[in-house]
């Protein structure tokens, strides 16, 4: 059992009160994941950069007091490209210019415990083990700011309680994916996958779900015919909510074991496993609520 969250917000005006709204849903669904959590945030702060990479220090020795001033520097000096970290905690975000993926082996080559943990023009990502409400505070996620989000609380069933673990999930860039369920063909999954190249990092059944949608994505599905692809392949009971740079995506299997709830106005689509964590939502008495439908894929644009 797990919680899941999401959160889209129709009006710029509004996009400064992402985190102030979406703490509450999140620490909301804690009795459904109290193991860990974490959320991914979309917004377009790159500034004069080109990408940013979200990285987890908190595998390495220093944790918390990682040197990302350190780091930042021996990018620009190695690699030769202009970088700016921003930090909080054991958490950074890595802004580059140019193509990120030889910053990243550079990173795996250079500093091996330190954990990427998204790559894109507009995906921050954070994930973390324990409480969510801690989690919500070590990264001030009252404060974040930007046009939709996804977030997840996890109860561990199929793999370890550890930050690699924990949702959401990414492959490719400005995408990922938090899962609500059990899928029972995960192996069946990487064993299509890896013999295409697609590396795994973990043993979780999410992450092979990811990695299946971001490869469907690359092969030039659209976002339907992607999540079509999932109805036809996936097996299991499970609500996946994705993020993209410009989207939120909604799907439950064809018996919608896993619940959902989503709540819509003329400012929001607010989505959760439980109604308690839209209850606090501005102008929820007025809002359209309603259980997604089973094998039914819904999708708002940011």
């Amino acid at each position: 059992m797990c919680g899941i969250v999401g959160l889209l917000l129709k009006k710029p005006e509004l996009y400064d009160r992402l985190g102030e709204f979406m703490v509450p849903m999140l620490v909301g669904m804690t009795e459904r994941g109290p193991d860990s959590a974490g959320l991914a945030v979309f917004s377009s702060s790159v500034g004069n950069f080109d990408k940013k990479i979200s990285l987890y220090s908190g595998l390495t020795s220093e944790g918390a007091s990682f040197n990302w001033q350190g780091l930042e520097g021996a990018i620009n000096q190695h690699l030769g490209i202009p970088a700016k970290v921003h930090a909080v905690n054991n958490h950074a975000i890595l802004y580059i210019s140019g193509n990120p993926e030889p910053v990243k082996h550079w990173i795996a080559e250079n500093y091996p415990k330190l954990y990427v943990l998204s790559t894109g023009e507009k995906i921050d990502l954070y994930k973390d083990i324990g409480l969510p409400a801690s989690i919500a505070d070590r990264y001030d996620f009252k404060n974040i700011k930007g046009s939709h989000l996804v977030g997840h609380t996890r109860m561990a069933t199929e793999s370890a309680v550890t930050p690699e673990r924990a949702h959401p999930f990414t492959a490719g860039e400005d995408f990922c994916l938090v899962h609500n369920g059990s899928l029972s063909n995960p192996n069946y999954i990487r064993r299509m996958l890896e013999p295409r190249g697609i590396k795994f990092e973990t043993d979780n059944d999410t992450e092979a779900a990811c990695r299946f949608i971001e490869w469907r994505l690359s092969e030039g599905d659209d976002l339907k015919q992607a999540l079509q692809a999932c109805f036809d392949e996936l097996d299991g009971f499970y609500t996946f909510l994705m993020g993209t740079a410009d989207s939120l995506a909604l799907v439950r299997d064809p018996f919608a074991c896993k619940p959902a709830m989503v709540a819509e106005t003329d400012d929001y689509v607010a989505i959760a496993s439980e109604f308690r964590s839209l209850a606090h939502l501005p102008d929820i008495k007025n809002a359209n609520v309603f259980e997604p439908a089973p094998e039914e894929m819904y999708v708002w644009a940011a």
